[in-house]
């Protein structure tokens, strides 16, 4: 049976609950995944503001299951990349989900980015990402024959799914353990009592003895609302892709990628195979003028105000301005967009290419200006808070998962002991 219709014979949100996870993204399933796997006697349910799981990130990007070279070595993404890229591929091969170790190329096109090659491949040892190899011009020319480069890294481990499909399958498991899923639940309010957490919703109010939110373009303002610091707010940007015609796909193999910008949290216009054949191209980087500006038209006031109205974006364009004029000149002009990634695949042409889907990503930017980059997550009373997860959040999900499991243990133990003489029943909530 279809996940969606699964879902929706529990399409009501429970008056209580034990525990609630507030965001049907992939990494919200994932945690519901994991917390009632770990406590199987325990009524969990999971709150999706959307009438579909899995509308926003997890189904707007590149579908890239990435292998660890970016990371600091010892940051979470490092430390959470190689291993949940490890489960993942064994989950699909599991469920029968489809994927791709199609394998990525990093070309390096100018002698200034040589150090830059070389700190990736440093990394990469560092995180114990397997199979990188350096490539002269002629090892470019092997892996991709139409692409172009003076020194390049290959990574064979690094592929492509569905996320989407990935999050069905995760919201499936969900329900056969027993968790409900609701669908059209936008959670709008926090109350926390002593005893309780109380989650106002569309749908009307669930209480809960604890929550897990993982609530994507919209952490910041629900972590605020259950008292946690307004720092990091969440800036999203826009992300547009463009893919090239059937008949030039054949320019492309695997994925190729140019040398990124150490300093920023994006990876440059890069072409990305995809399930199915499809080949994109991208993506931009914009500030949207919503969290679900999938169209340029969307712009929701709120939103714009949220944006303007915290410090850390002036002090963050005042540093990126550059950045933030090529981007605009990549939205504005497509040939422009194309030359970039002609540089490493010189035979690109402008004709040779459509306008694809657009993605909003939600940056967490500090008060200080600076793009949070690595996964963050947070506790207030009662409530753990994912306020940052980032790509490879995707790739990393089991993993994001067990360490938010880890977290609502130690959080959570405390109110449990106090609760242990009156546990309720399975289904039946808190008392």
């Amino acid at each position: 049976m279809p996940v969606s219709n699964v879902a929706r014979e529990h399409a009501q949100a429970p008056e209580t609950c034990d525990l609630a996870v507030v965001g049907g993204g992939i990494i919200g399933l994932a945690v519901a995944r994991e917390l009632i796997r770990r406590r199987p006697h325990a009524s969990i349910c999971l709150l999706e503001r959307e009438s579909e799981i899995a509308m926003h990130q997890t189904s707007h990007n590149s579908g890239v299951v990435h292998a660890g070279i970016y990371y600091p070595p010892g940051s979470l993404k490092a430390r959470l990349c190689v291993e949940g890229a490890r489960q993942l591929y064994e989950y699909c091969e599991r469920r029968g989900l489809e994927h791709e170790r199609c394998g990525k190329l990093i070309v390096a096109t100018d002698v200034s980015e040589l150090a830059r090659l070389d700190e990736l491949e440093r990394r990469a040892a560092a995180n114990g990402v397997a199979g990188l190899r350096g490539l002269d011009a002629a090892g470019i020319e092997e892996i991709e024959p139409h692409a172009r480069g003076i020194a390049g890294l290959h990574s064979p481990h690094t592929g492509i799914v569905d996320f989407s499909a990935v999050a069905r399958a995760y919201a499936h498991d969900v329900l056969q353990d027993g968790g409900t899923v609701v669908e059209g639940c936008e959670v709008t309010g926090v109350a926390v009592g002593s005893r309780a957490i109380r989650l106002i919703h569309s749908q009307g109010a669930t209480e809960a003895g604890h929550a897990v939110f993982c609530a994507g373009a919209w952490a910041d303002r629900l972590a605020v609302e259950a008292g946690a610091d307004p720092d990091p707010r969440i800036v999203p940007f826009r992300g547009a892709y463009l893919r090239l015609l059937p008949e030039r796909r054949h320019l492309v193999r695997s994925l190729i990628y140019p040398v990124p910008d150490p300093s920023l949290p994006f990876l440059g216009v890069h072409l990305t195979r995809q399930i199915g054949g499809e080949v994109l191209i991208g993506p931009t980087a914009l500030i949207a003028g919503a969290r679900d500006a999938y169209s340029l038209a969307t712009v929701r006031a709120r939103d714009v105000l949220d944006t303007l109205g915290w410090p850390g974006t002036w002090r963050m364009l005042g540093r990126r301005w550059a950045t933030g004029v090529s981007e605009l000149r990549y939205a504005a002009l497509r040939s422009t967009f194309v030359r970039a990634a002609a540089r490493y695949l010189p035979e690109l042409r402008a004709a040779d290419v459509e306008p694809s889907f657009a993605g909003v990503r939600a940056q967490a930017v500090g008060r200080d200006g600076n793009l949070v980059d690595d996964f963050v997550v947070s506790a207030t009373e009662r409530a753990l808070h994912v306020r940052n997860a980032p790509s490879p959040a995707a790739t990393s999900s089991l993993m994001i998962a067990g360490l938010v499991a880890d977290e609502a243990e130690r959080a959570f133990a405390g109110h449990r002991a106090k609760a242990r003489t009156a546990r309720p029943a399975r289904g039946q909530g808190i008392s």
